[in-house]
């Protein structure tokens, strides 16, 4: 797996560049406000209170070391794949290989436990499609409808993603907008109340963490990016800021709806009935099925081009490099991603899926920032964006990624190790079948 220089990536890539600045920002905004917003507010108020409003910059901040330092790796190439180029110029094949491979596992289990989460929400108004039969079928509707939609083409998915992305935009700020007036000026917080422990301050940075995670969809596509050296720091900025302001609107708005916020299992539900009663709770509940369409077709667009990455550099089968002649898209990758993941939503729950991606994200990041030091002085010469500060930023980034994998459950890690050993094993015989090839 030899990537040479940004001259041969563009020789190989045959997807054409179509996305610009704001498709990049719908891909990263899509990756971060999944369906956690929906549910976090309420264990935010549990832990810190009224200052759980703080705690959503307090964990932007912690993530915008990690962001930044993907925003100028993003600036280093000019083809498809991500964090497997960065793994494998600056640590070599098999960490660029395994970089790529937990990755791609991470958000195939985010897929699907979104899917399960998406059922679920639906089945909140029509119970029988959550069990049983209809629950195999709303998920098979679900993972082969936006398989299509992407096979079709990049425009069609970055139309759909449109759509999701105003429609869940729209939602929640207008509940926003409904709590500001509703409420005046008696919706800012008064700070009055005693500190949080430092414990609880801490649980609860780390709750809201994963609020932001799932931004690195961003950086996959750059083969189908204009101008990514410009437009993806631009969209990785914009995006952190743009959510990190709409996540602090809503945990204000929903302390000053809900009175016992921290008990609350559905705070925006409750906190839209207050404003617009049982209209506005069913108004929300579409908020959250476009939220996590819009997170679920980001994630299908963005993921398959690991595989096809992978394959384009002869670490995979050819199979999954194949482009669809009408459509242009890495059609084989987009259809192995969507059975994948029909697989594990069939089979697990939204709790247990998700666990098992935390590990994954952190070392992922973890490598990533660690390969700015090594892979900067190579590029420094080009038209790139390069952080300021030296290598602060990147060390920051490491540092947080350290504390972040001393967070996580004991699942997380042993099915963490599944994955690598699993990696491991296709990298050997992917390598071992290159070898008989050159012989």
């Amino acid at each position: 797996m030899n990537i040479t220089s940004p001259t041969s990536e563009e020789q190989k890539e045959k997807l054409p560049r179509r996305i610009g600045l704001w498709g990049l920002w719908m891909l990263v905004v899509n990756g971060l406000i999944g369906a956690g917003i929906f549910g976090l507010p309420g264990g935010a108020a549990a832990l810190a209170g009224e200052y759980s409003v703080l705690m959503y910059a307090v964990a932007a901040i912690l993530i915008l070391p990690i962001i930044l330092s993907f925003a100028e790796l993003g600036s280093y190439y000019q083809g498809t794949g991500g964090p497997i180029r960065y793994g494998t110029e600056a640590f070599g094949s098999f960490v660029g290989f395994q970089s790529g491979w937990l990755y791609y596992m991470a958000r195939v289990i985010s897929f699907s436990a979104n899917s399960v989460l998406l059922v679920d929400s639906i089945g909140y108004f029509f119970d029988p499609i959550t069990e049983g039969a209809g629950r195999i079928l709303s998920l098979a509707i679900i993972c082969v409808s936006l398989t299509l939609i992407n096979i079709l083409g990049t425009v069609e998915s970055i139309r759909s993603l449109a759509l999701f992305t105003l429609l869940k935009f729209g939602v929640l700020v207008i509940l926003v907008i409904g709590g500001f007036v509703y409420l005046g000026t008696t919706v800012i917080p008064a700070f009055d109340q005693p500190i949080p422990a430092g414990s609880d301050i801490g649980a609860a940075v780390v709750l809201l963490i994963y609020a932001f995670v799932g931004f690195e969809g961003g950086i996959v596509p750059a083969g189908e990016t204009k101008e990514p050296h410009r437009n993806m720091p631009k969209a990785f900025i914009l995006g952190l800021v743009s959510v990190t302001i709409l996540y602090m609107f809503i945990q204000t708005v929903a302390q000053g709806l809900v009175p016992d916020l921290a008990d609350s299992e559905a705070p925006l539900l409750e906190a839209a009935s207050v404003l617009f009663g049982e209209v506005g709770s069913v108004i929300l509940m579409g908020g959250i099925v476009a939220s996590v369409t819009g997170n679920l077709v980001s994630n299908l667009f963005a993921t398959p081009r690991i595989t096809y990455a992978l394959s384009i550099e002869k670490a995979l089968p050819t199979w999954f490099g194949k482009v669809h002649p009408a459509f242009l898209t890495p059609a084989n990758s987009i259809l192995f991603f969507g059975g994948f993941a029909f697989l594990g939503a069939v089979f697990g729950s939204f709790t247990f899926l998700a666990a098992m991606t935390v590990l994954s994200r952190a070392l992922l990041y973890l490598i990533s920032c660690a390969s700015i030091p090594v892979l900067r002085p190579r590029y420094q010469e080009k038209d790139i964006f390069i952080l300021k500060g030296g290598y602060v930023i990147p060390v920051l980034g490491i540092i947080a990624c350290i504390w972040l994998l001393f967070q996580v459950s004991f699942t997380s890690l042993w099915m963490t190790l599944v994955f690598i050993a699993v990696g491991s094993i296709l990298y050997l015989a992917g390598r071992s079948s290159v070898l008989k090839i050159q012989d």
